[in-house]
């Protein structure tokens, strides 16, 4: 059973939250705070928690430096994607059909596994099945699970601040891909050396694949998805290379990229009306259930980033599948109790009961 975490219970979420007013910049922002360190023995981590002590610096911004290296690559590589809608007509069903497999297994190795596993600890994963993600992972190919939770749980700590790597009070390009176009701000390399990291470093899997993720990386994010169809069905090399392996990397990548930019500007706000992210369904369809934004930066802790259970969240149904294969474990779920009282508290009004 999922756990929760309940109003009745010693650590609840009603009894201990307390409201502050932070200023970060020239924003002054309500934050409510839980007593985190009660949680945290039961999610794993508090890394993910915002930091209402940070204070950006005063005076002008550091100048862009490009990578003109990823500039190139990128723009290389959406024009391959482009080259690849026009391969569509020609391609065999089993092709197309092997192609959305690939996406679901890939963005399963980020959501699942990067993302609700590595970075916010809100479930436990068998070893088969860490194996199993951590390979979906590479496929992937956005960054190491190491790198990705460093930067994803500095992201939560510091959002929309200098220190959130994919600021998106920078803009919707800054926050969707100009953040991997340019170095990072200062004060991302600096937070992120700090946080404890732990709990990732201990995991073997993980540093394995850091260890090996290069090779990795070109075995399972495209050679594997060319070879498939043209080895089996005999489907042509161009094709083979350009839609499994270019077109579906390129959906993943922007899929990922919408929850930094879009469900961070385009919803509404029901249970916290003083942060950014917002609930957004479209993101959520494209992202396996990510797109319920608000919800997660309130509670980053519950394995569902959702009230709604399966409702657009095809990665909370995989969880759940794991479980009952009892391949998973310990899900952390927040209490309907709670959830309606933050609603109230500070929401937008605009809540529907889950």
């Amino acid at each position: 059973l999922s756990k929760e975490f309940s109003s009745t219970s010693s650590t609840t979420a009603v009894d201990t939250v307390t409201s502050r007013v932070t200023r970060n910049g020239n924003a002054v922002v309500e934050k409510d705070l839980l007593n985190h360190e009660d949680l945290a023995g039961d999610r794993g981590t508090i890394d993910d928690i915002f930091d209402e002590t940070y204070q950006e610096k005063e005076g002008p911004k550091p100048p862009l430096r490009y990578v003109w290296r990823n500039i190139i690559l990128m723009s290389l590589l959406h024009l391959g994607a482009l080259l690849a809608l026009m391969l569509i007509p020609s391609a065999k069903i089993q092709t197309l059909a092997w192609a959305v497999l690939c996406f679901l297994l890939s963005a399963l190795g980020i959501t699942a596994g990067s993302h609700r596993l590595w970075s916010h600890r809100s479930y436990k994963a068998t070893l088969p099945l860490r194996i199993f993600l951590t390979i979906a992972n590479s496929m992937a190919f956005q960054n190491d699970i190491y790198e990705w939770v460093r930067d994803h749980r500095v992201h939560h700590k510091f959002s929309e601040t200098d220190a959130d790597p994919h600021n998106a009070m920078r803009g919707f390009f800054f926050s969707h891909i100009g953040w991997l176009l340019v170095r990072k701000h200062p004060d991302v390399i600096e937070k992120g050396q700090k946080l404890d990291l732990s709990d990732i470093k201990a995991d073997k899997v993980v540093m394995f694949q850091r260890r090996y993720y290069k090779p990795s990386v070109v075995l399972l994010c495209f050679v594997l998805p060319t070879v498939v169809p043209w080895y089996f069905w005999d489907e042509s090399i161009i094709i083979s290379f350009f839609i499994p392996a270019i077109l579906r990397y390129t959906i993943g990548l922007n899929a990922t990229w919408l929850v930094n930019s879009a469900a961070h500007m385009f919803g509404n706000r029901p249970y916290d009306r003083n942060i950014n992210p917002r609930e957004n369904p479209l993101v959520s369809l494209g992202a396996l259930g990510e797109g319920f934004h608000n919800y997660h930066h309130t509670f980053p802790y519950d394995y569902s980033t959702s009230e709604f259970g399966w409702r657009f969240n095809f990665t909370t149904a995989f969880i759940d599948l794991m479980c009952l294969l009892g391949l998973a474990s310990d899900r952390k779920k927040v209490s309907k109790e709670v959830i309606l009282a933050r609603k109230m508290r500070t929401g937008d009004g605009s809540y529907k009961s889950g």
